[in-house]
């Protein structure tokens, strides 16, 4: 009888173990996924930071103060190279929008102009520090089945945006695959609209380093050959060779100030 009650709580406490894990795992939501994930890319200590780097011959440079910040890009206007003075331009989107600077003369620009200028500054920021601003107000996250990429498993996190606050692509849908055991972003995609349709992109991280305890990674940026496919289809064809290489996106000279 002692045998059988011995084996009889061997079992119960068993089951309450796969219990206990089975209830952890529904538990996990999109939102603990992309906690984790900021937490593991130091970026959750960039709300008090200055941050600059290169990219594609031009510099860029934010400045974050919980809550109030500062994106810019600096560059030389080609156009105007064979005058006899050169222009400087830093193109600066704060709190209270956009504003183009030449030579450090603030300069009128139509509205139009300025939501495509402001848009650009402001897609190179936010692809530099994912997945920083993830947990912005706007943002919707929802997980999706996990998927198999390079033989890793993944999460899957679909981020969409609240068209109060979202800025002027809220439409945009964007994926994030999270490696379950590193908890890192390896793989991204986005879908947008633009004059002739719909835009896919997906991108493979590489080049991992870490600068001040924040992780930066640089992208091979993809297309599909059809843009109609969906963005969960993406990773499947980036496994089978079936999306076109656009692009590197490589950043340089970066540098982390912690305020």
């Amino acid at each position: 009888m002692k045998y059988i009650s011995l084996v009889l709580l061997t079992m119960v406490l068993f089951n309450c173990n796969n219990v206990k894990k089975d209830v952890s795992e529904e538990k996990q939501t999109a939102q603990s996924v992309i906690d984790s994930s900021i937490i593991i890319a130091g970026v959750d200590k960039l709300h008090t930071s200055t941050i600059e780097f290169d990219f594609r011959n031009t510099h860029y440079l934010a400045t974050r103060d919980k809550g109030i910040f500062s994106l810019e890009r600096h560059f030389v206007d080609d156009k105007a190279m064979h005058l006899d003075t050169v222009s400087n331009v830093r193109d600066v989107v704060n709190n209270k929008g956009f504003q183009r600077y030449v030579n450090n003369f603030p300069m009128a620009v139509v509205d139009s102009m300025a939501v495509k200028y402001a848009a650009s500054v402001n897609s190179v920021h936010y692809f530099s520090v994912l997945p920083f601003g993830l947990n912005d107000n706007a943002v919707n996250k929802t997980l999706l089945e996990d998927v198999t990429i390079k033989q890793n498993t993944y999460k899957t996190v679909k981020v969409t945006f609240d068209q109060d606050g979202g800025g002027e692509d809220f439409e945009d849908v964007f994926m994030y695959w999270v490696n379950v055991e590193t908890n890192n972003v390896d793989f991204l995609a986005y879908s947008y609209n633009e004059v002739n349709g719909k835009g896919i992109r997906f991108r493979e991280a590489f080049n991992e380093r870490y600068i001040e305890g924040v992780r930066f990674v640089d992208y091979n940026n993809y297309k599909p050959k059809d843009h109609t496919v969906l963005l969960a289809e993406l990773p499947q064809l980036f496994e089978s060779g079936k999306l076109l290489l656009l692009s590197k996106i490589e950043l340089e000279n970066i540098a982390v100030r912690l305020n």
